[in-house]
């Protein structure tokens, strides 16, 4: 009598370049449309793949928008933003941080996520903004925390409370200016705007220093 064992190949790794397409076409329809007026048939019909293919990749509309949530982050928000170049001032390194961060939370992509959250929050869908908050702004103050830890240790700043000060310093790169083109209090393309995004870094980052740098 033979025995007969029957092996199971495990499957075939997930075709990236779907995964790619279907996360590309998911953070275009989310920013356009917001997550509820966003199908998963829609999803899987701009990517170019099917419906199933969506759903085995993601398992649910809520999984798949924290991972273009998190993805659209990662991009915009690389980690090495927060690391200070051999070579460069602390300062040079904030005036780094700053200006990307201004440009970041005025512009037409990053203003068009904030509205559709908003949106889907007042109807209920609050766990979309949370999953926003950990993924974006959290991210940020977490990068921001190591930062500041490195240089306290260094000696260069004096910070009782860092995670404190790591939300201070992106707070002040806001100012006024997020909530204002949320708004549609002023067009992106605005040459005196422009230059307010430019001028706002620059004085969020001497205070923050005239405040925590080592005397």
């Amino acid at each position: 009598m033979s025995l007969t064992v029957k092996c199971h190949r495990p499957g075939r790794p997930k075709d990236m370049e779907k995964r790619a397409a279907i996360l590309q076409a998911a953070q275009e329809l989310f920013t356009d449309h917001g997550f509820e007026h966003t199908s998963m048939d829609a999803v899987a019909s701009q990517a170019g793949v099917s419906k199933l293919t969506v759903y085995s990749h993601f398992g649910d509309k809520a999984s798949l928008f924290r991972e273009a949530v998190r993805q659209r982050c990662q991009a915009m928000v690389p980690e090495e933003l927060y690391v200070v170049a051999p070579g460069d001032t602390l300062r040079e390194a904030l005036l780094k941080i700053a200006g990307h961060h201004a440009h970041l939370m005025t512009n037409p992509q990053t203003i068009g996520i904030w509205r559709a959250i908003a949106s889907a929050c007042g109807s209920g869908e609050a766990v979309l903004g949370q999953m926003l908050w950990e993924e974006g702004p959290m991210r940020s103050r977490r990068l921001m925390q190591v930062l500041l830890a490195e240089q306290v240790r260094a000696g260069t700043l004096v910070i009782d409370d860092i995670p404190r000060a790591a939300s201070q310093f992106l707070c002040l790169l806001k100012g006024d200016l997020h909530t204002r083109r949320l708004l549609g209090c002023v067009d992106n393309a605005c040459e005196q705007f422009k230059q307010e995004i430019i001028d706002n870094a620059e004085s969020a980052v001497d205070m923050f220093l005239r405040a925590y740098k080592a005397r």
